[in-house]
């Protein structure tokens, strides 16, 4: 804990160090900090305020993952705009919107909206909200600054995940609308340190704003990073890693009511064990992986898929635990690099808006696609332990292949 205490400290001298050189980013990268914080503890809250609700509401069990799919369903149709509006607005602006936009989402289901229609409204504002928030990093530091920028952020957004798990398997035992009420002044709280982040300069601008123009400029992005070996390697991963993350936060649930008998209350409290590990796993990548060195990590993938299929014999919370925290390491020292790379091959291929957006389209197909598949493993009633076998053997079948197709991309 020590070594991991010193590798967070050094990594934040280096960067208050690369940000006093300019006064008004030094403060603007700590709003950013605590917009992000705000932001993503919301949204994780509120998910399990809303499968709260829908148990409230005698909802089908398969409807639970039916709200990730209503989430990130705006990712993949409006990715073509949002790139291109974080690249041709100052990025703090659109984030602020998008901040209100999930806010008004919060409300809509605490006005009595059904909860999987207002957590689609949430899933607007974060389709926004992503493009400006990984795309102002690549402006406001240097390439070398990245690998470490991204370990800050995803360890704060993976403490805002542990947190947002825990709030809200503790609301679940009162009442839905008290937690969503508390959500939303927490998206109220993220938009104010969205107003304080400095404007930075626009180095991508939009030749025209034609929705049709727009569409053909995204899939021209595409297949512009699909066709760069370092940008594909990138792209697969990453959408490997938040499909498989997304899913196995519900899986978790499913697989703790079953074997442990523990309601949400608790069983959010072993999600959040995956979310402890990868913030102890994007310190270690912070301080030990360089971004040239992603290739050679993708062995930790298979692992990862391993401890999953290990789930399967685990009778005591205890091992759960011990097991779903070392997945979230290894997810953790996969994905910080991964991610750094991508955002450098992206702002330097097609802009760092249009970049995100193309990552974000790629992953949430991903989400749609696992989550998809496990709504219908529930809906056909395929036992708990088969599912997370299936779910870990496709991990470690996925980064297998990876790995041996992308093993001499460096060389």
């Amino acid at each position: 804990m020590l070594r991991f205490k010193e590798a967070k400290d050094h990594d934040w001298q280096i960067m208050q160090q690369k940000l006093s050189e300019n006064s008004v980013h030094s403060k603007g990268f700590y709003f950013f900090l605590g917009a992000q914080f705000l932001s993503a503890l919301a949204d994780n809250a509120l998910l399990f305020a809303a499968i709260a609700l829908l148990t409230n509401q005698m909802a089908p069990e398969w409807h639970q993952p039916l709200l990730l799919q209503f989430f990130v369903i705006s990712y993949i149709f409006l990715a073509p705009f949002v790139g291109a509006l974080a690249d041709a607005f100052p990025k703090s602006k659109v984030m602020f919107v998008s901040n209100g936009i999930k806010l008004i989402g919060s409300l809509t289901m605490l006005a009595g909206l059904p909860p999987l229609y207002a957590y689609g409204i949430v899933g607007i504002g974060a389709a926004s909200y992503s493009p400006a928030k990984y795309g102002i990093l690549t402006e406001m530091l240097p390439s070398k600054e990245l690998v470490a920028a991204n370990g800050w952020v995803e360890g704060l957004t993976v403490a805002a995940i542990i947190l947002g798990a825990i709030i809200g398997g503790i609301f679940s035992n009162f009442s839905p609308n008290i937690a969503i009420t508390l959500i939303s002044i927490l998206y109220l709280a993220a938009a104010i340190c969205n107003r304080y982040i400095p404007f930075v300069p626009i180095d991508h601008t939009l030749e025209k704003r034609n929705p049709v123009f727009l569409i053909i400029d995204f899939f021209n992005s595409l297949k512009k990073l699909w066709r760069d070996p370092k940008g594909q390697l990138s792209l697969v991963i990453t959408t490997l890693f938040w499909g498989a993350g997304a899913t196995l936060r519900l899986v978790i649930i499913a697989w703790a009511a079953f074997t442990l008998s523990f309601g949400l209350d608790k069983a959010t409290l072993l999600t959040a064990m995956v979310a402890l590990g990868v913030a102890l796993g994007s310190v270690v990548a912070a301080k030990y992986i360089k971004m040239q060195d992603a290739v050679k990590i993708l062995t930790i993938g298979i692992f990862m898929g391993v401890l999953v299929c290990v789930m399967i014999f685990l009778s005591s919370w205890q091992g759960a635990a011990v097991i779903l925290l070392l997945i979230g390491i290894f997810s953790g020292i996969l994905i910080v690099p991964m991610n750094a790379l991508l955002q450098y091959r992206g702002h330097k291929l097609i802009g760092a808006g249009h970049s995100i957006a193309v990552q974000n389209f790629s992953e949430n197909i991903g989400i749609l696609l696992l989550s998809g598949g496990y709504t219908l493993m529930v809906k056909q009633d395929i036992p708990i332990n088969g599912i997370v076998f299936i779910f870990g053997l496709f991990v470690i079948m996925a980064m297998v292949v990876a790995k041996i197709y992308y093993e001499d991309i460096n060389k």
